[in-house]
C-alpha cells in the first residue's frame, strides 16, 4: 500500500511514521506539513533519522491522492473536514486522526465550537474491539481519540452485560497528549512532581465515550482526566457501580470473554502499567476489584500508539483485509 500523511510534523505524525517505517505492506509516499516545507523528516523526527529518507512538501490533496492508496489525516481539529471529501472523490481510503467525524455533526459543533462543513457524511467510528466489521467495508475511519479509547475499553464488557448502572472514569495522561507545541501547563516546572485535573467536568472526549458505551446498554457516565508528569501513556480507572451482585471471578470471566480474540486487549492479573504498554499498541486490563457494589477495572494504553497512531495503523490493516498485527506487533517498551 502507499500511504500518505497529511499533517506529518506532530507528535501523532510522528509515530505514524515510526510505525510505517516497518509495516511489510506499507510505502510512505507523501508527507505534508506547511510549516517545515522542504525540511527533512528527521529535522522534526530525529529519531527518524537514518530510518526515513523523505522531506516535507506542500502536496494539493489531488497530489497526495494520486500517489496514495490510503492517507492519514493527521491535522487538528477542525481541518479534516476540508481535506476528506477531495479524497474520497479520488477513492482514496482515509483514517482521520482528529475529531471531525467521530460524532454526529450536532454534538461535534456544540462540544468543539465550530460548524461541521461535511454534515451528511458517515464514517465509521475505529476502535476494532466494537466496529471491526464495518471498519473492513469503510472508506472513511475517525480514529477515537486516546481517552476515548481507554475508558470504552476499561467498560465495554460490564456495560454490554447490562451490570452498569453508573460509571466514573478517572484518567491520568502523560504529556504528549497535550501535542507539541508548549503552553503553561506542560511548562516543565508546572508539571514536574504534580497532577494537573482539567477539563473536569466537560472534557470533549466525553461525547464519544457515551456516544459508544450507549451502543452497549445504558448507565450514566462521568469522567475526568488529569496531566501527569509522564511523556507517554494514560491510565484509566473506572469506578464501575453495578446493578446486581457479582463476584470478581465473573467480573474477569466477562472482560476475557469479551476480548478473546482481541490481539491486543491483554486481561491481565497483575495491576496494569503505562511503562508496561509504553510505545506498543496493547491495552491492558486488570485489578476486577470489587467493593459495596463498585467493580474496580483499570487499563493502561499508550496515548500516541493505541490512543492514536496504533490505533489507526490497525485500521488501515483491517481496511485493506492485512494480519491486524501487521507493523504492530511489538512489546512494550519497559523499563
Amino acid at each position: 500500500m502507499k500511504v500518505g500523511i497529511i499533517g506529518g510534523a506532530g507528535y501523532t505524525g510522528g509515530e505514524l511514521l515510526r510505525l510505517l517505517a516497518n509495516h511489510p505492506d506499507a510505502e510512505i509516499v507523501a508527507v505534508t506539513s506547511r510549516r517545515f516545507i522542504g525540511k527533512p523528516i528527521s529535522t522534526v523526527h530525529p529519531h527518524l533519522s537514518e530510518i526515513l529518507d523523505l522531506s516535507f512538501d506542500e502536496f494539493s490533496t489531488s497530489d497526495v491522492a494520486k500517489r496514495s492508496d490510503i492517507v492519514f489525516m493527521a491535522v487538528p481539529h477542525k481541518a479534516a473536514m476540508s481535506y476528506v471529501p477531495d479524497l474520497l472523490a479520488q477513492n482514496i481510503k482515509v483514517v482521520d486522526l482528529s475529531a471531525d467525524y467521530r460524532l454526529v455533526p450536532e454534538i461535534y459543533e456544540s462540544t468543539y465550537m465550530t460548524t461541521h462543513t461535511d454534515r451528511d457524511r458517515i464514517a465509521t467510528y475505529g476502535l476494532p474491539e466494537l466496529h471491526r466489521a464495518e471498519i473492513k467495508r469503510s472508506n472513511l475511519v475517525a480514529n477515537p481519540g486516546c481517552f476515548s479509547t481507554g475508558a470504552i475499553l476499561t467498560a465495554a464488557p460490564l456495560v454490554k452485560a447490562a451490570k452498569a448502572e453508573r460509571i466514573v472514569f478517572d484518567s491520568k495522561t502523560g504529556i504528549s497528549g497535550a501535542g507539541m507545541v508548549p503552553s503553561e501547563v506542560t511548562h516543565y516546572p508546572n508539571i514536574a512532581e504534580n497532577a494537573v485535573p482539567y477539563k473536569v467536568t466537560n472534557h470533549r472526549h466525553l461525547p464519544e465515550i457515551k456516544q459508544e458505551l450507549k451502543l452497549l446498554g445504558t448507565c450514566k457516565i462521568d469522567f475526568t482526566p488529569h496531566i501527569i508528569p509522564s511523556v507517554r501513556g494514560i491510565l484509566t480507572t473506572a469506578h464501575i457501580f453495578v446493578r446486581d451482585t457479582i463476584t470478581s471471578e465473573e467480573v474477569a470471566g466477562l472482560y476475557e470473554e469479551m476480548y478473546a480474540s482481541e490481539p491486543f486487549i491483554r486481561v491481565r492479573d497483575t495491576m496494569p502499567s503505562l511503562s508496561v504498554v509504553r510505545g506498543s499498541n496493547f491495552c491492558d486490563i486488570g485489578c476486577f476489584e470489587i467493593e459495596d457494589g463498585r467493580v474496580v477495572v483499570i487499563s493502561a494504553i499508550d496515548n500516541l500508539t493505541k490512543g492514536a497512531s496504533g490505533q489507526a495503523i490497525q485500521n488501515m490493516n483491517i481496511m485493506f483485509g492485512l494480519d491486524e498485527r501487521s507493523g504492530l506487533w511489538s512489546p512494550g517498551r519497559t523499563p
